[in-house]
């Protein structure tokens, strides 16, 4: 029998390329849970949510309204996927992650969401993916860094903050899983445009409902520039970018780079907000990395 071929510059490539794109994503994901801390007492959580995707879709919009027209029929064929992608991805995730973002520390929310690969590994497990010991034991003790992380707050708003962001890492983790199973021949561009502006559509009856109940927010530069940063950057490039990785490598291979996350917003938030990190969140942070690597490592 012969031996099997060695990899070839164009097997590696891809994997490269999503990889880095993962790593693109990742970064500037981080820097969107700082903005989302900063602007916590300036735009309500919902606001905020409906505003990025709106700036998210003028974003997209030259790219991808186009290449969603041209495949309107596919679209339209599989709605269904297309929602619930916009539900969880566009229209939930964010919203929860600035509704954490009032009560809850950058970092934490951070060390939080390093938790998702291992959601994505359960999730693969429903769809039918059989779960390996080592996988497991990645759960378990990703898990008990994110437990002890919520019961060591001290206050009842802080462990709120921490639930808001287990259920933000949890609906994210069910995008990512939900991304493998996109229909063949949809475009990327096409793809986000959709979901773009069917997560924006679902979020208009929230914002009518913050603006009669909390009021409007005061335009400045305090609150546009972030605004458009999560727009542009947090929304459509890191979202292609995350997207395409998944196309490429599979969530599994993607989840190994996003475990880079805790350490990026924890740094940017200790440069840019002034939060310190104790020894306890640091002994959940090497808790939650290291179930993440071992939950999501791939078997030989």
């Amino acid at each position: 029998m012969a031996p099997p071929a060695p990899a070839t510059a164009s097997t590696a490539r891809p994997v490269a390329l999503g990889t880095a794109l993962a790593a693109l994503a990742t970064v500037v994901w981080a820097g969107s849970f700082v903005t989302s801390r900063a602007l916590h007492d300036s735009v309500p959580p919902v606001q905020q949510a409906f505003w990025r995707w709106v700036v998210a879709l003028v974003a997209v919009a030259p790219f991808g309204a186009r290449a969603a027209w041209r495949q309107r029929e596919l679209i339209r064929r599989h709605a269904a996927f297309v929602l619930l992608a916009a539900l969880l991805g566009i229209a939930v995730y964010n919203t929860l992650v600035n509704q954490a973002g009032l009560t809850t520390p950058a970092a934490n929310m951070g060390m939080i969401m390093a938790a998702s690969p291992v959601l994505m590994a359960v999730l693969e497990r429903a769809g039918g993916t059989r779960l390996g010991a080592r996988r497991v034991a990645g759960l378990l003790t990703a898990c008990a860094g994110v437990v002890l992380l919520v019961a060591g707050g001290g206050g009842a708003s802080f462990a709120a903050g921490d639930l808001w962001m287990i259920a933000a890492a949890c609906c994210f983790g069910g995008y990512s899983a939900l991304l493998r199973r996109r229909p063949a021949g949809l475009d990327g561009a096409g793809f986000l445009f959709t979901t773009f502006l069917a997560g924006t559509l679902m979020l208009v009856p929230c914002q009518l409902g913050s603006l009669a109940l909390q009021g409007g927010f005061t335009p400045s530069p305090g609150t546009l520039l972030p605004l458009l940063y999560v727009g542009v950057m947090s929304s459509a490039l890191a979202f292609f970018a995350w997207n395409k990785a998944i196309s490429l490598v599979g969530p599994t291979r993607a989840g190994l780079v996003y475990y880079l996350q805790p350490v990026c917003v924890a740094l940017l938030s200790w440069a840019l907000l002034g939060e310190a990190a104790g020894p306890r969140q640091a002994l959940c942070m090497a808790l939650i990395l290291g179930g993440v690597v071992l939950g999501s490592a791939a078997r030989r």
